[in-house]
């Protein structure tokens, strides 16, 4: 059951601030108040609950998503969000409150169903609102109806991966996982069963071969190679008790999943040991959390990452999902697809495509030319013979790659101010809402930013009064 939100209070309607507590305009809850697309965000968070009527009534939406956004921009837990809730009475006027309280809003478990309900797709359109509408207030112009110029504007394109929060997988710490699940489910079944004898798994044993092999500083490769074998075997051994206990005892549907995720480790990893190889498609390095895969970075820090894949574009330094995919993929096709975007959004391709040197593919650069885009990069062929033309290109590509860091720097703003370096949660589906929330987040900010630039402009070209200099001071 669904209680559409009511209409928000405009601040000036109460002249003496907030009913219990002062609030000040200047302040940042206040301002991106003032920047959200609450009635999408109603919409979207109304369709959750589409021919629900029984049930209690559920949290509003503009609590629900503003709670979110200020987990993301506080970098807090759960928990640590509800306290700053009921403390801050400019948080509770960013989620609609009409007086402060000191009463909890929710349960702090009530923020995994907030994520789910606000699902990738909708985060994405909510992020397009937030961006069409400050684009509109930095340039009005751009609504009119005048015919579109042909090409117009600049696309960064980018790639990086987002680890989850698992720590770093082996074969045979993979194996012991899946040993110990399988373990655990065996008890669950037995004491559901209500008797017999309960079958033996050698969990004492098993566990010990392991220790043996992570205890060692330097294991040697016949060490590794048994304890692999010792793993496999018994996970073998306790997937037939859980084959046969099932005829018994039918497993719930998410006792099914996680039978089916073992038994394709089981499949994996014995693949992998009798053929001597070291990789496997959609190859499982998690078992709680089976959609991780392995993203292969190729950098000096970390060669290989585990979590997601992240194609982000950069326009006007507002920042768009492109691609988010837990499975690996080359960026450089994503690059087509974002111009046709591009195109959709503004009505004609961008002028320049600033982008690494992995999206110069023989495709992308025939699709550029076709589209009068300049895609950065050196030309194909030899350089030029003339000296200073050689040096006029080369003066370009160092210019463009510094207007490309403009895409670097907000992956690590991301990562290092709202924790994208590291995603806690634990399922596919509130993992890439909480990207798409954390690009929500840089959005607002950025918004920020460009009112402050703009009331400095103004003040700078005198259309905002400014108090005249005394000099008679100091005389």
């Amino acid at each position: 059951m669904n209680r559409r939100r009511r209409k928000q209070m405009a601040f000036h309607d109460f002249p003496t601030g907030f009913t219990g507590a002062r609030i000040f305009p200047n302040n940042r809850w206040v301002q991106m108040s003032e920047r959200m697309p609450w009635d999408l965000i109603d919409e979207k968070y109304a369709e959750n609950f589409e021919g629900s009527k029984n049930g209690n009534v559920a949290v509003s939406s503009r609590v629900a998503f503003g709670a979110l956004v200020i987990k993301h921009e506080l970098k807090l837990s759960d928990e640590e969000t509800v306290t700053m809730i009921r403390e801050n009475p400019h948080c509770q006027y960013f989620l609609g409150y009409s007086e402060f309280t000191d009463v909890p809003p929710f349960d702090s478990s009530k923020m995994v169903a907030f994520r789910r309900r606000f699902p990738a797709e909708v985060l994405a359109e909510i992020n397009e609102a937030i961006i069409r509408r400050q684009t509109k207030e930095n340039d009005p112009s751009s609504s009119s109806d005048d015919e579109p110029p042909s090409n117009h504007g600049t696309l960064i394109l980018d790639a990086t991966c987002v680890p989850a929060d698992i720590h770093y997988p082996t074969d045979a710490g993979v194996l012991n996982d899946a040993r110990e699940k399988s373990e655990q489910l065996i008890d669950v079944l037995h004491a559901r069963r209500g008797g017999g004898k309960k079958p033996r798994t050698y969990r004492r044993i098993a566990r010990k071969n392991y220790l043996t092999l992570v205890r060692n500083k330097r294991p040697s490769f016949r060490l590794i190679r048994k304890t692999r074998r010792s793993q496999l075997q018994y996970l073998r051994r306790n997937l037939g008790h859980l084959e046969r206990m099932a005829e018994t005892s039918p497993l719930t549907e998410k006792e099914q999943q996680l039978v089916d995720i073992l038994q394709k480790v089981y499949d994996q990893q014995q693949a992998m040991y009798t053929q001597r190889r070291r990789s496997v498609d959609h190859r499982i390095v998690s078992v709680s959390q089976p959609h991780i895969r392995p993203i292969v970075r190729g950098k000096l820090v970390a060669q290989v990452e585990f979590g997601a894949k992240l194609a982000l574009s950069l326009e006007n330094g507002y920042a768009r999902v492109e691609k988010l995919s837990f499975e690996a993929f080359n960026e450089s096709t994503t690059l087509q697809a974002s111009c046709e975007r591009y195109k959709a959004r503004n009505g004609y391709y961008p002028e320049r495509v600033l982008a690494d040197k992995i999206y110069r593919t023989r495709k992308n650069l025939q699709y550029c030319a076709e589209h009068g885009i300049t895609l950065n990069g050196p030309k194909l062929g030899r350089p030029p013979k003339d000296r200073r033309l050689y040096e006029a290109q080369k003066c370009l590509e160092r210019q463009e790659a510094g207007e490309r860091n403009a895409i670097e720097g907000k992956f690590g703003e991301a990562k290092r101010r709202y924790g994208l370096n590291r995603v806690m949660t634990r399922l596919s589906g509130t993992s890439a809402s909480v990207i798409h929330l954390i690009t929500i987040v840089m959005n607002l900010k950025k918004s920020l930013r460009d009112l402050l630039l703009t009331f400095f402009q103004l003040w700078q070209r005198g259309l905002i009064w400014r108090p005249q200099a005394n000099y008679a001071f100091g005389q």
